[in-house]
């Protein structure tokens, strides 16, 4: 029996749904090793134009599971060394994957799941979502989430919650930077279905470069090679076939090719 459901609809959109409600979403190996095959293979597939994270039950994800922290507790060095390697590999898979990744957060994101919030290129929260870093509790450190979640909440932030631990709410993870738009709790679906309509009006192949241009221009200073660079980026996508189609559609005042017609209408509107 699977802990994680993925489906992809005819738009497109594939939900990958983290399914442990009776333990918060918490994550095991196995869990994890689910999580990077799901996220590799649909991040290949040319069909997905979007990815929704989300989780079953009162939570989006506790992070750990008690009985994976209970084995790991008897496990060597290196047998540690390389179940923590499995699970920074898979946090990468999801941060690197070319397609828009989205987070869909209620409930509580703990621990790791405040990971898989910051490794997605967006990030919405119902208003009574709580976060924490709950780590140093237990007399661990987040570890493998740490590069993700200083990028999205910053240094400062992060030597605050990394060592305290304490709660947050969604308010102050959308002012922190971790999430993007809170809302009513039912409301929700309906500013998933906004946001995946901006996205399907974007060209998949530019979303990818341009998802590509933000990691290779993060924290680098503005260099001749860097100046070279994006201009070589640019000088190829406008020569490319749908950048000559986005052209194109613009100057004519018409959908590109790429735009469905059922993403349109997605959330009601006309």
């Amino acid at each position: 029996m699977t802990d994680v459901l993925a489906t992809v609809d005819q738009a497109g959109i594939a939900t990958v749904t983290l399914d442990r409600p009776a333990l918060h979403n918490a994550f095991n190996e196995g869990v994890i090793a689910e999580l990077t095959q799901l996220f590799e293979q649909l991040g290949a597939d040319p069909q997905v134009r979007a990815i929704l994270l989300k989780g079953n039950g009162p939570s989006f994800s506790a992070g750990a599971d008690l009985d994976w922290m209970r084995r790991m507790a008897g496990y060597s060095r290196d047998q540690n060394h390389a179940d923590a390697l499995a699970l920074a590999t898979m946090l990468r898979t999801l941060n690197r994957t070319p397609k828009p990744t989205i987070a869909v957060v209620h409930g509580a994101a703990f621990g790791g799941g405040v990971g898989l919030v910051a490794c997605c290129d967006i990030a919405i929260a119902a208003e009574g979502a709580t976060f924490c870093l709950s780590e140093v509790k237990l007399g661990l450190i987040p570890a493998t989430i740490g590069p993700y979640v200083v990028a999205a909440m910053g240094e400062r932030a992060c030597r605050r919650y990394f060592l305290t631990a304490e709660r947050f709410s969604a308010a102050e993870a959308m002012a922190l930077g971790l999430v993007h738009q809170v809302v009513p709790a039912d409301q929700l679906d309906g500013a998933v279905a906004t946001l995946l309509k901006r996205l399907g009006e974007g060209g998949p192949a530019a979303q990818t470069a341009a998802k590509a241009l933000v990691f290779d221009c993060a924290n680098r200073p503005v260099t001749d090679d860097l100046i070279s660079d994006t201009a070589e980026r640019i000088a190829l996508i406008r020569a490319s076939d749908e950048g000559r189609e986005g052209v194109a559609a613009f100057l004519d005042k018409r959908k590109a090719a790429w735009v469905q017609p059922q993403e349109t209408t997605r959330d009601g509107d006309k």
